[in-house]
């Protein structure tokens, strides 16, 4: 059903503007936009990723002074952080504006806003004059996109126009942050560490798990998972020797000497945590459509934005115990 594939925001524009959904790019993963005015377009994003009613959306603005247009009673802190870290990958959680659909909210009294850093689609944002709506375009749970292709293989038969900004820079998702008691609160590890944000307002805390209405995406055990099962072990040679002759393949964070015959993928051949980010997502859609029984990928060291990698890792597989002693694997 893909009509368009392009560069043209006018195009993405024109479709955006008559209740459509849209794929659009940003600096972190692919976003399947709607009008934050529009029920129809917001009741379609929940459809097409087939994504629970209880886990809010982000909404997407073009500019600082937008944040009225979407939120109340906002704190200092924000526009300290906004002053850092916008247009980039962080998203506040706010009290919402009356305006705001509890489509996007969950039917909470708080919405997420963040203000991406991508050139088409802060072009977008000012071409359709509404703040978008945008979870990524994927079905739920299922490995984040990070290209145009991306979204083409998971919704072709469904989505009439993305609109293809390239690769990601980031490949993953945004930080997302609140306040609780006036101090700062991690919801959502992403792409601005941790360091970073204690940098500009001092020690932050982390509620980063819920499973019964989350206050913002992501926060759910399982997400970000490939088709083929998963298994993130620090211990990836040796548990790679026990499963010698089976149909495995491997994701490494660096290069090292690793002399076994698996199909072996590098993230970032110098041990850069931010190449590996930009790397992760495509390697898994890659790994994931070659036909293998099992993956294995290492952990990330626990530090920077280590720490939203094996974030994503943890909730993206399985355990050790899934398999038995005999190599026989078990989902």
């Amino acid at each position: 059903m893909i009509k368009i594939v392009t560069r043209s925001t006018k195009k993405a524009a024109f479709y955006l503007q008559r209740e459509k959904v849209v794929a659009i790019p940003t600096e972190t993963v692919y976003g399947l936009a709607g009008s934050i005015y529009s029920d129809k377009a917001l009741r379609t994003i929940f459809e097409l990723k087939n994504r629970p009613y209880y886990n809010p959306l982000i909404v997407h603005i073009d500019a600082v002074a937008s944040l009225q247009r979407v939120a109340v009673n906002i704190p200092d802190k924000v526009y300290e952080l906004a002053a850092h870290f916008w247009p980039g990958p962080l998203t506040f959680i706010l009290e919402k504006h009356p305006s705001i659909s509890d489509y996007i909210t969950a039917g909470r009294s708080t919405v997420a806003v963040r203000m991406p850093n991508h050139p088409l689609t802060l072009e977008l944002l000012q071409k359709v004059g509404v703040p978008l709506a945008a979870p990524s375009a994927n079905p739920f749970g299922s490995i984040s996109p990070t290209t145009a292709q991306h979204v083409f293989s998971y919704f072709k038969k469904d989505l009439e126009v993305i609109l293809d900004g390239g690769p990601c820079d980031f490949g993953i998702e945004s930080t997302i942050v609140g306040f609780e008691n006036n101090e700062l609160v991690v919801y959502r590890l992403g792409s601005i560490t941790l360091e970073a944000l204690e940098s500009v307002v001092g020690k932050v805390s982390l509620k980063t798990h819920a499973e019964d209405h989350p206050k913002a995406p992501g926060m759910l055990s399982k997400h970000y998972a490939p088709q083929t099962p998963l298994v993130l072990t620090p211990q990836i040679e040796s548990l790679a020797q026990q499963l010698l002759g089976q149909n495995v393949g491997l994701i490494l964070f660096q290069k090292r000497d690793f002399k076994l015959p698996y199909c072996t993928e590098i993230l970032s051949e110098m041990g850069s945590l931010e190449e590996a980010a930009r790397h992760l997502y495509d390697t898994l859609h890659r790994m994931d459509k070659k036909g293998f029984d099992l993956l294995l990928i290492e952990p990330f060291p626990d530090e920077g934005l280590g720490r939203a990698l094996n974030d994503r890792l943890k909730r993206a597989s399985i355990t050790e115990t899934h398999y038995t002693s005999k190599n026989v694997f078990c989902v």
